[in-house]
């Protein structure tokens, strides 16, 4: 399974699935879920409704409409409260539901932001570690599936990635693109 990590749009991935940080209404907010919602259009707010929203932890899919991908995988974290209220523990949960998703549908690429970190707080260090935990735990499950990590807003989220791939020694079955997108 390829893990690429670059500094880019999520918006203009062409993969099978991205990966909207929701809130638990699944409506357009702002960050990440706002700049989705407005580059799929309008026809994704209605696709949202129908789930009456989703519980932190847990993810929905719909149509990516107007997007390159196919498909929205909206993936609702937990608030950061300091640590003590189970984040982190929520947020591994959140991931996990994102790799269920495109392992029945059968996904083959999907582009995931560094979910909770923007309004929600998590910090960059704890949430990154969480994420490629839980990405290579789905090794197995998810043959020759590209993950591809999109960090939007800066270098040093990219940098905390590539340092923890690098520092826990994963080998090279792990492609590591350090290349920046155009956004």
């Amino acid at each position: 399974m390829p893990i690429e990590l670059i500094t880019g749009d999520i918006t203009e991935q062409e993969v099978d699935a991205i990966v909207n940080s929701a809130n638990p209404s699944l409506l357009a907010g702002g960050g990440v879920c706002g700049a989705i919602h407005r580059a799929a259009g309008p026809e994704l707010e209605p696709a949202c409704r129908v789930f009456g929203g989703c519980t932190i932890g847990n993810a929905v899919i719909t149509q990516g409409f107007n997007l390159k991908a196919q498909y929205v995988i909206h993936a609702v974290s937990a608030r950061w409260y300091g640590g003590n209220a189970g984040e982190l523990a929520l947020l591994e949960k959140c991931y996990r539901s994102i790799f269920e998703l495109v392992k029945r549908e059968k996904l083959k690429s999907v582009a995931i932001p560094a979910i909770g970190t923007g309004i929600y707080h998590i910090p960059i260090e704890q949430a990154t570690l969480v994420a490629v935990t839980v990405a290579l735990e789905y090794e197995a499950l998810l043959d020759n599936v590209l993950i591809r990590f999109v960090c939007i807003d800066t270098d040093s989220t990219l940098e905390y990635f590539a340092e923890l791939i690098f520092r826990e020694g994963f080998d090279f079955r792990y492609t590591i693109a350090l290349d920046k997108v155009a956004s």
